[in-house]
């Protein structure tokens, strides 16, 4: 008798409880079961935008290999605006730069990467696309331009290939000794083995011109400077 109204307590207990807390618990099932679905149908539209984006990627590369600057322009336009957020519109503008480089259409190349390197592509491709654009800007003779985008990067994975490239830049601009150290620096990163040319930059460094005779020649001009000013003073005491 004692177990059937402890039953009958417990039921009502139970119904009592329900009554009262029983919408709550309807309301929280019914809130996780949207929680899990809209985490589903992210993952499955996520999913579902990167095969899209894939496939529009390998028809840019297609144009790409066909030489068919305009679909491969229109493609690369629809990866910015429709896929802005994924790697593929990164690498897309690397693609597309490429294509006007084989096409000498170097500004063009040069304003594509340098959409990468200020847009939302990962670190990685943009440390990429800024490595290609201080090569364009070689290719156009903009050494100035070369030091101001690499000076100060020390990202160690590609700081042999910036500093191959600014010893090219300091070369140019006739900077000798800033030339002299950036290809030192290359040489001695152990990180340059496998990566880049050691020995083409090794006969950059022994290409370059001595420092020391260089400064000879404006320490004889500064010489010959004073010689004459000392030379205008002693005709004018002796006038």
């Amino acid at each position: 008798m004692d177990d059937l109204l402890s039953e009958k307590e417990q039921l009502d207990q139970f119904r009592s409880w329900w009554k009262e807390y029983g919408a709550y618990v309807i309301g929280g099932i019914v809130i996780g079961a949207g929680i899990l679905f809209g985490i589903n149908y992210y993952q499955a539209n996520k999913l579902q935008m990167q095969y899209n984006a894939s496939n529009a990627y390998e028809e840019l590369v297609q144009h790409i290999v066909d030489g068919n600057l305009e679909e491969a322009e229109s493609v690369a336009a629809e990866l910015t605006s429709t896929f802005g957020e994924s790697a593929y519109a990164g690498q897309s503008g690397l693609a597309l730069a490429r294509l006007y480089m084989d096409q000498s259409r170097d500004q063009d190349a040069a304003d594509a990467l340098l959409a990468v390197v200020e847009g939302s592509a990962g670190s990685e491709l943009k440390h990429v696309a800024r490595l290609r654009l201080a090569r364009v800007y070689m290719y156009q003779g903009k050494a100035e331009e070369v030091v101001e985008l690499l000076s100060g990067d020390e990202t160690a994975a590609f700081a042999p290939s910036y500093g191959e490239v600014l010893g090219d830049a300091y070369t140019a601009l006739g900077r000798v000794a800033e030339a002299q150290d950036a290809y030192q620096k290359v040489l001695m990163d152990p990180l340059s083995q496998g990566t880049i040319d050691q020995q083409l930059v090794q006969w950059k460094s022994l290409d370059l011109p001595a420092v020391e005779p260089m400064l000879e020649v404006v320490s004889d001009e500064l010489d010959t400077e004073s010689a004459v000013e000392l030379d205008d003073v002693v005709s004018e005491e002796g006038e």
